[in-house]
């Protein structure tokens, strides 16, 4: 249940601007919204609730970039994962279980016989204590409990936010655990660059560093193999306009949600992956990552029901997702790089989106 809560307070010199604004949390904790700036002008929103970012915006007409709701508590409602933080494990583990050093793990099923984003109960779903920031930069922290979602592990999981000149948004990630277990976290913004949300990005330019990608089953979780992109609808090594080929995919999986093998594999520094371009503004996105994965999302389940920013209707197609990450259904394929954690490492990695316009 909602309550009201005290607006905001004025933002002081060298400090970002969270208010209790927008309620409570199903737990009772404040729920907290942020806006960020950067000194070229670019902002962006990111609430407590599931750590998301709720708006980025370029000093621009239309400068809206990312999906989003015009009410925060709408995020309590959705099922989209705009603009979350995911985990424990994004992505999807075949029949909802995986071992673990001889020890099986049954997680919640949350979408058919499936796990995915972390089950019902997962980082997008929890409401993320603020721990710091100053103008353009917020860090938000989480703990979970040993056995939530059925994963084995305390897990403290930070997320920091900034915002860097001319205009891109940096995401970094960490986590340290108590015991092994699997881990995989990403970020879930829908990326529209031409008019946020009100048509179709099927005229978006795309390029993908991969070569390969992880075929999956008519439920979306892979098979096993990393399969060359050649000759095939994947084939994104030179950039081509999102929709050129996405009829091959309609009847079995609407449009792409498909993982790619990102080149070079993990890096311990960012590396340019991703390449989104709206041809007729000529407004680009480029990614950089540490991971070895990325998953291609052309929000095939959108469909015109749900109503967003400035009351658009979010239909299929729509926006596109570039969510970077460890292979989905990493823990039933030893050929994959591994989502082990143990309480002797340091979970992190970064993820950079940045614009021109």
């Amino acid at each position: 249940m909602l309550t009201a809560a005290p607006g905001p307070t004025p933002r002081r010199r060298g400090m970002s601007l969270c208010s209790e604004g927008f309620g409570v949390a199903p737990n009772g904790s404040p729920l907290r919204r942020c806006h960020l700036r950067s000194r070229s002008g670019c902002e962006a929103e990111v609430l407590s609730w599931g750590a998301t970012l709720a708006s980025l915006r370029v000093p621009a007409k239309d400068g809206h970039v990312v999906l989003g709701f015009d009410d925060p508590r709408a995020y309590l409602q959705d099922r989209s994962y705009f603009g979350a933080t995911v985990g424990r494990f994004a992505n999807r583990i075949r029949g909802a279980s995986f071992e673990l050093d001889q020890h099986i793990y049954a997680l919640s099923q949350n979408e058919g016989r499936q796990h995915l984003h972390g089950g019902s109960g997962g980082f997008s779903r929890r409401n993320w204590a603020v721990i710091g920031g100053s103008e353009d930069r917020v860090c938000l922290r989480l703990m979970s409990a040993h056995g939530e979602e059925g994963y084995p592990g305390r897990v403290e999981a930070t997320v920091c936010y900034r915002l860097l000149d001319p205009g891109a948004l940096r995401i970094d990630f960490r986590a340290t655990v108590d015991r092994p277990t699997v881990l995989n976290l990403t970020h879930h913004s829908y990326f529209n660059l031409g008019d946020a949300g009100a048509s179709s990005v099927l005229d978006h330019e795309l390029w993908l560093c991969a070569d390969a990608y992880t075929p999956v089953d008519p439920e979306g979780v892979p098979v096993g193999e990393m399969a060359p992109v050649e000759g095939t609808p994947f084939d994104f090594r030179s950039p081509r306009r999102l929709g050129e080929h996405i009829e091959a995919l309609d009847a079995e999986r609407g449009g792409y949600d498909h993982n790619f093998v990102l080149g070079g594999g993990a890096s311990p520094c960012p590396r340019p992956v991703a390449r989104l371009v709206e041809v007729r503004s000529g407004r680009t996105l480029t990614v950089h990552t540490t991971q070895p994965g990325l998953q291609l999302y052309t929000s095939n389940h959108l469909d015109g029901s749900g109503v967003g920013r400035g009351g658009v209707a979010y239909a299929r197609h729509c926006a596109v997702c570039l969510e970077t990450q460890h292979f989905p259904d990493s823990p039933h394929h030893p050929s994959f790089p591994t989502t082990r954690v143990l309480p002797t490492q340091d979970y992190r990695h970064t993820t950079i989106y940045a614009l021109t316009w």
